[in-house]
């Protein structure tokens, strides 16, 4: 017992500090974080304990408004805290990857399966709605890495339907905070057993494309990127 509440206390501070920092990363992009989770709390509360005063029962609804308000403003802060956080994501290389890695279960990711030399990249998720690459970077460009994908994964998993998403702000993308709730909108086409098949198949053709003979040390001037490859990550 005594191990347990060792483990408790140690745990309630760093989640009290986890909560601080992000209050505080949250309110350099929206400064009135403060006044907005003041004024639900305050709102919230006032309403119950004035209904409470009207029905007679002041302490009652003073109390559940009390509890009301502290999980009406927890609500508002992971809203705008997320809003600020993928606000200060957007446009930077990698981002599209990093809301992936946090996409949920059932969803095996792989980061930077394709990528040219200006840094464009596509990243691939595979679940039960099928295969999803993800492209970030010059929308023209990025294109072009999404069919030579698909055209080196027809190879293996013709069929097994695959979705492709730019993200960005421009007509046809799709924004950064958008991009797992339009991913886990799709519809779901495979069972488990075939979305595991699907991982192994793929994994077979990134073990093949790791295996080819790659020049040691700096890579000679004018020679070209391979377009495809990359390491499986699966959860």
């Amino acid at each position: 017992m005594a191990r347990k509440e060792t483990a408790a206390d140690a745990a309630n501070p760093g989640r009290l500090k986890q909560i601080a920092l992000t209050y505080k990363m949250t309110r350099r992009a929206d400064k009135k974080i403060g006044l907005v989770l003041a004024a639900v709390g305050i709102v919230t509360f006032g309403v119950f304990l004035a209904i409470g005063f009207l029905i007679g029962h002041p302490i009652y609804l003073g109390i559940l408004g009390f509890l009301l308000a502290f999980l009406a403003t927890a609500i508002v802060f992971g809203r705008r805290a997320e809003r600020a956080a993928f606000g200060q994501m957007e446009g930077q290389p990698g981002a599209a990857a990093a809301v992936l890695d946090n996409i949920g279960r059932g969803w095996t990711t792989t980061p930077a399966v394709a990528m040219n030399r200006s840094q464009d990249v596509v990243h691939r998720a595979v679940g039960k709605a099928g295969i999803v690459l993800v492209a970030e970077g010059n929308p023209n460009r990025v294109k072009s890495l999404l069919a030579a994908e698909k055209k080196k994964m027809n190879r293996i998993v013709a069929d097994v339907p695959v979705h492709d998403l730019i993200v960005g702000t421009g007509e046809g993308q799709v924004e950064l905070k958008k991009l797992r709730t339009t991913m886990l909108k799709l519809p779901r086409v495979l069972s488990g057993p075939q979305v595991t098949a699907t991982n192994d198949r793929l994994r077979a053709l990134g073990d093949l494309m790791s295996n080819m003979p790659l020049p040691k040390g700096p890579m000679p001037k004018g020679m070209k990127l391979p377009k495809g490859g990359g390491g499986q990550r699966g959860r």
